[in-house]
Parts: structure tokens; C-alpha cells; sequence
């Protein structure tokens, strides 16, 4: 699953021809560049290193999926046109976790760390670390699934009622220890009081990007809640009586939220706000084996298979698949 590895001038010149950031004439177009248009002849299984034991994923405007180790924090990164891949950071060792991850325009991966209570910014090409915030919250403290925005990177606590985040400066630079948003969660928003429940789980924005839209798996059974990023007052979202009690990992496209559980995967259309919302379907697959996470790209959506409950080994196979996105 080696790869050769991308110089940044060669991994800039995929996203302009892929994302279409450059015009470039026919007869000077490579040979490699075509094919990336070729999303029919794509993979549709990602084979991800045995032991890895993912959880999230991020996918951004080129066509890469990075995943993150719950066993060790490493930082796995695949190219969804070919299937291979490789360690762009090999962890911390045993005992550290990498569990939520947003990409930024720059190219940046932000990492939830999970009961290390760390956020750690990434250089996605490189895999240098960029940035480590450290100490966040308090002695229960899970940093969980993330989100980014415009103006901020977001995380999640899986068992306290708070967010974590990372506003960006002028040009997107990032903020000192001390700038760190630490937003308790008011309103609506319940929190478990079995210390051992995840409680907060999947982030996202809104479609209008004024809020955020967060999992609750404790409240109701799974509930989706709106919250201001501003003061924390959440609010709960009706999406015609669905439920989300194992829903980690969720994304917003447009109007659309994706939202996979155990079993499936919830395809909800939002109001503009994100304060209501309609289930669509729930799509099925064969090869999915506890869906944690989903991301989108262009006209496919790609989940992670964490394989929960089963305990995981260094020979565990993992893999991510792709679905059709839904028209």
C-alpha cells in the first residue's frame, strides 16, 4: 500500500487539476491528471494498514482521505483514485489516540486527541507537526470528532458538555495556547451522567455556516442539536422522529447531512439554518462493517469501517468504502 511520496509541487498540481483551480490546454495535460478525472474507475474499497483501527476521516478539495489511529495517533493518508497510500506520521506509540480530523484550506489537518486532551495541527502533505495544544478541558476529557470553517477549527467533548475551538487569525493563522475557545454547551443540551456514555459526538456547519450542528447520542436516544458558536445555546433539531445513538463522525454538503450509524447510513435534508430537517433514506451496504465516519467526495461518499465492537489486534484488517452519493 506504499506510494511514491508527493512533492508539493506535484501535490498542488493535482488540486488544480482536479479541483479545477487551473486551465490547462490538452496537449500539455499529463497523463496522471486524466485518469484523476476517471472517478468511475476508481476504488470503491480503500484497504487501510492492518491494526490501524480508524475512526474518522477527513477528505478536503484534493482527492485524498486521511484517517486517523485510535491505537497509536498515527496519521494514514490514501489517494482515492488509486487505493494506495502511507504513513504521513507514525503515531505516538501505544496508548495515544487521533480521533477527529478537519482539513482547512491550507492544506492543514487538525486532530482531536482524544483522553490525551490534545489538538494537534498537521501539515497534510508532510505530516510535520505544525502546531500541539495540550492540557484542554479537565481529567475526563475526550477530544472527539472535529469540524472546520472558515473561521475555526471545532471539536468536540465526548463526555462533557463543551466544545473546543481553534479560531483562525488573519490568513489563517493559528492562536497560542491561551486563544483556545473552550464553549460550554447550554439550552437544550443534556449531558449523560454515566461518566463512561459518549455524549457529544459528530460536528458540523450548518448549511449557512452561522451555526453548528452536533450529535447528542445521549438525549432521546440520539438527537441532533443547532448551537450557536458564539454562546454555546443548543437547540434541538427535528428531523422527522430519527435517531442517532451510535452516529460519531457526520458531514454537511449544501443542504444534505450524512450521518452513519452501526448498521447504516441517514441521509437528512436540512433547512438552510440547520434548525429542521426531513430523514430522506437510509442507505445499505453489504461491506459496511460500524461505519463511524463519512466525507464526500465529488459524486461518491466514502465511510470508515471501525469494526466496533470487535477488539482490535495489529493484524485487524480495516478498510474505507464508497457509495454512490445520493442525487
Amino acid at each position: 500500500m506504499q506510494k511514491k511520496a508527493l512533492t508539493r509541487r506535484g501535490f498542488l498540481g493535482l488540486g488544480a487539476a482536479v479541483g479545477g483551480a487551473a486551465v490547462v490546454g490538452a496537449a500539455a495535460t499529463p497523463t496522471w491528471a486524466a485518469e484523476h478525472h476517471r472517478q468511475t474507475q476508481w476504488p470503491t474499497t480503500l484497504n487501510l494498514p492492518d491494526g490501524l483501527h480508524p475512526d474518522a476521516l477527513a477528505i478536503g478539495r484534493l482527492p485524498f482521505a486521511f484517517f486517523g489511529s485510535l491505537l497509536t495517533a498515527a496519521i494514514y493518508r490514501a489517494n482515492l483514485a488509486t487505493g494506495q497510500g502511507e504513513f504521513i506520521f507514525q503515531g505516538l506509540g501505544s496508548g495515544h489516540n487521533a480521533i477527529g480530523l478537519g482539513l482547512d484550506r491550507f492544506g492543514r489537518l487538525f486532530i482531536g486527541g482524544g483522553w490525551g486532551r490534545t489538538i494537534t495541527v498537521m501539515d497534510g502533505l508532510t505530516g510535520a507537526v505544525l502546531k500541539t495544544y495540550e492540557g484542554l478541558g479537565t481529567a475526563s476529557t475526550c477530544v472527539n470528532l472535529a469540524t472546520v470553517t472558515p473561521e475555526a477549527a471545532w471539536f468536540t467533548d465526548g463526555f462533557n458538555g463543551v466544545l473546543f475551538g481553534v479560531p483562525f487569525g488573519p490568513g489563517g493563522t493559528l492562536p497560542e495556547q491561551d486563544g483556545i475557545v473552550t464553549l460550554p454547551l447550554t439550552g437544550e443540551w443534556q449531558q449523560s451522567q454515566n461518566h463512561w456514555q459518549i455524549t457529544g459526538a459528530g460536528i458540523a456547519a450548518s448549511p449557512d455556516g452561522r451555526a453548528l450542528l452536533v450529535i447528542n447520542q445521549y438525549v432521546d436516544g440520539g438527537t441532533l442539536f443547532r448551537v450557536d458558536p458564539r454562546t454555546g445555546d443548543a437547540r434541538r433539531v427535528p428531523v422527522g422522529g430519527a435517531k442517532f445513538p451510535t452516529t460519531n463522525g457526520i458531514a454537511v454538503s449544501d443542504r444534505t447531512m450524512y450521518a452513519p450509524s452501526q448498521t447504516d447510513l441517514a441521509v437528512v435534508r436540512l433547512s438552510p439554518d440547520g434548525a429542521s430537517g426531513d430523514l430522506v433514506r437510509r442507505i445499505t451496504d453489504p461491506r459496511f462493517d460500524t461505519p463511524s465516519a463519512v466525507a464526500p467526495y465529488r459524486d461518491r461518499l466514502y465511510l470508515t469501517n471501525s469494526r466496533f465492537p470487535l477488539p482490535p489486534t495489529p493484524t485487524t484488517a480495516y478498510n474505507a468504502v464508497a457509495v454512490p452519493r445520493p442525487e
